[in-house]
């Protein structure tokens, strides 16, 4: 399986224009994030993780000449805001985009996305096939996924193991059962927005000592603000089998 961390940022901490903090100002290309999304090639399958507002830019970027399907971890406009250029894969692959998600995240982009939806299909907007997931293992394409149940505050979060790795993004709790199905991955990727506390995501240290408990061969931290610092200083403060992740990262696990 090939991994692409298509972006490894947030909408949290976006800096105002004329910004002059020094991860702002930085000219290495690990400090410019854009919001997170994941590229997954596995059994010949393309799939992505989350289409949020940089989705287009992504894909251009990685050359991404297929894609399978679509699979939500949640419904915030930072992970979905994308999704109506997947009309440009509908036109050169001649079908449907599948999309997965919990049923809540499908009736909000019901209402974000009305037009897509509406009984009248105007010419050239995004055609989609809406598959309903819960916390019950299901297939992508053929491909498996576990689902990994993790709270976003108060918010239900979905994360996802396939294999031997796993993604977690927008999370500050995973309970000891959901975490017993994280354990055994080669390779995890999760959230750490800053180095303070927050009260939506882990910290650098909580997402440290998340990774210390699981002990993956390798972790990836994502959905990282410019409020973390500068790449090159963030991760001498990590432990070896743990480095700060950034966009275009390709893994193989």
């Amino acid at each position: 399986m090939k991994i692409t961390l298509l972006g490894t940022g947030t909408s949290q901490g976006v800096p105002v224009i004329g910004c002059t903090c020094e991860v702002c100002r930085s000219v290495d290309y690990r400090d410019q994030r854009l919001r997170v999304s994941v590229h997954l090639q596995v059994d010949g399958k393309s799939i992505i993780i989350d289409s949020g507002p940089d989705f287009r830019q992504q894909v251009l970027r990685e050359r991404i000449k297929s894609l399978d399907a679509l699979v939500f971890t949640h419904e915030h406009k930072d992970h979905t805001a994308g999704l109506d250029d997947i009309r440009a894969y509908n036109f050169s692959q001649h079908k449907d985009m599948p999309l997965y998600g919990e049923e809540r995240v499908l009736e909000q982009l019901k209402r974000e996305f009305a037009y897509i939806f509406s009984d009248y299909k105007y010419p050239g907007i995004p055609q989609v096939e809406l598959h309903t997931i819960s916390e019950e293992p299901f297939e992508v394409e053929g491909v498996e996924f576990i689902p990994i149940r993790v709270m976003h505050y108060k918010l239900p979060v979905l994360g996802f193991r396939i294999g031997d790795f796993t993604y977690i993004t927008d999370a500050n709790h995973i309970s000891e059962e959901e975490k017993e199905k994280i354990r055994g991955s080669k390779v995890v990727v999760v959230n750490a927005l800053r180095q303070e506390k927050h009260i939506s995501h882990f910290s650098l240290k909580e997402a440290v000592d998340l990774l210390e408990d699981l002990q993956p061969e390798k972790a990836y931290l994502t959905h990282i603000s410019h409020l973390m610092g500068l790449h090159r200083e963030v991760e001498l403060q990590l432990p070896d089998f743990v480095r700060l992740a950034y966009d275009g990262l390709q893994i193989e696990v």
